[in-house]
Parts: structure tokens; sequence; C-alpha cells
């Protein structure tokens, strides 16, 4: 089966990579476009119900009601950056690392 190219990127791992990269650029840049990782953005069956989709729907949240180049730029930037560390957490732990830490260069 042939499937159609996605324009921002279509799956699961692939998108939320995405979204690390654009959020490490800085503040005033990384808003433009971000909303658009999340329309081929696929919740694997395994994380339905879990920690994992409960942090997609608080990043979703995050940046799609996020109004670009107002007065709390940098601050819900470090909130969408803070989010995007707790999933990473969450995606090591539920893949059996037992101690994950996204390191102090990264909080």
């Amino acid at each position: 089966m042939v499937s159609s190219s996605s324009r921002f990127g279509r799956g699961f791992f692939i998108n939320i990579s995405h979204l690390v990269t654009k959020f490490s650029l800085p503040p005033d840049r990384a808003w433009m476009g971000a909303q658009d990782y999340f329309s081929d953005l696929i919740i694997p069956t395994q994380f339905k119900g879990t920690d994992i989709e409960e942090l997609i729907g608080i990043l979703r949240q995050q940046i799609m009601w996020h109004q670009a180049g107002g007065p709390m730029d940098k601050e819900q930037y470090s909130e969408v950056k803070r989010t995007l560390n707790r999933l990473l957490i969450a995606l090591d732990k539920q893949a059996g690392i037992t101690d994950p830490d996204i390191g102090r260069y990264h909080e």
C-alpha cells in the first residue's frame, strides 16, 4: 500500500522528534509552524490511556492554544520544553529504562 507523502511528518516518534528540534530553536523562532507537527501525529495503541497520551494532550494544548508574538512566548516556550522532557522520560520508562534522566543541560 502506498500512502501519500506527509508535509510535516507522519507517525509518533518522527513528529515528536520534529517538535524537539523545533523547540531547540530560540523562543522567537520555535513557535512558527509548531502546530503543523500535530497534523499527522499518531498515538500508538500501546500508549493509549497512559501518561504518554496525557502528555501528548498537554503538549497539543500548549502549542495549539499559543498566540505567537505575545508577551508570554518565553514562559510558554519553557513550559513546552518541560512537557517534551516529561514525555521523553515517560517514553524511556515505557521502554523499560528504570531511571531515565533528561540531563542538566536540557532542563
